[in-house]
């Protein structure tokens, strides 16, 4: 299959203009990564959320810049020809805007990054105008922003008042006019994504905001009902993988077992000759 050609911001705002949706797929692997890129995706994100579905923590506050650049490494090699994004993790940015470009410019030098994407409203434009000074590319992500769910009191949909989201609109423009080059929006009602969709000049990823976005995104654990922990209301199963996988598991333990596993068909075989040598080289060594 010929590779096809890594998008830019550019491609992306010019499909926002012509109503051309893309697609936008969370992942942490080389394989998965390598499939996806083979699948025609538009759109990279290496996730905090692998502090849930990869690590078992409660939550992704406790993802390290490290984790995330090792996993974004990885997820590089198998994609090298897709816009990849790094989500910077809690507490590595926000701080000082000096720390805060620091540590986007480790994910761009050492995982090779397109984009890194921070988490929160206006309280945040200091800080990503800092990296976006700096000539790196910034993703916004508002709505549930799960690094400060605490604070939000639970995971529950934002923007479900007039009030409230026009505060989202709100923070919308200003992280637009801090310079960010696309928002992800996760967890609002799809007239809320529709108006923050209506009234951006960049695109808006979708993730639980309603099919007006310019983007959807899902986590490929859900799209292959891997995890299976906790499914969110937004979340559609293109496959039942998680039962599968422990179904093809449960067969393999049963085999070996049983000794059907492994068979002939799955043994090395001595080169011609050898098993007659190695033979009586054995009953030479009988006591």
């Amino acid at each position: 299959m010929a590779p096809h050609r890594k998008k830019t911001v550019l491609d992306f705002m010019r499909m926002k203009e012509q109503g051309e949706k893309f697609s936008y797929l969370v992942l942490y692997d080389f394989t998965f990564a390598m499939i996806a890129e083979q699948s025609g995706v538009d759109m990279l994100l290496i996730g905090d959320s692998m502090g849930n579905v990869i690590y078992g923590y409660d939550g992704t506050v406790p993802v390290t810049l490290e984790q995330i650049i090792c996993h974004a490494t990885a997820v590089r090699k198998g994609a090298p020809n897709t816009f990849i994004v790094g989500d910077m993790p809690f507490l590595s940015y926000s701080v000082s805007a000096a720390e805060t470009v620091a540590n986007a410019g480790r994910l761009y030098k050492e995982a090779n990054v397109d984009a890194v994407k921070m988490e929160g409203g206006r309280r945040i434009v200091p800080h990503i105008q800092s990296v976006v000074d700096a000539g790196m590319v910034v993703h916004g992500h508002i709505g549930i922003t799960p690094q400060s769910v605490s604070a939000l009191g639970g995971f529950g949909a934002q923007g479900r008042t007039l009030e409230d989201a026009v505060g989202l609109l709100d923070d919308a423009l200003s992280l637009q006019e801090a310079g960010v080059a696309a928002i992800v929006l996760e967890g609002l009602p799809a007239d809320t994504g529709r108006l923050i969709t209506e009234r951006l000049r960049i695109p808006t990823i979708g993730t639980g905001a309603g099919p007006y976005c310019d983007a959807q995104c899902l986590n490929y654990m859900d799209v292959l009902g891997i995890y299976q922990m906790f499914t969110p209301r937004f979340v559609k199963r293109y496959a039942n993988l998680g039962d599968q996988i422990r179904s093809a598991f449960g067969i393999f333990f049963d085999e070996i077992r049983s000794g059907t596993y492994p068979a002939e068909e799955h043994c090395y075989a001595l080169r011609e000759g050898e098993r007659e040598r190695l033979q009586e080289w054995m009953a030479s060594q009988q006591p």
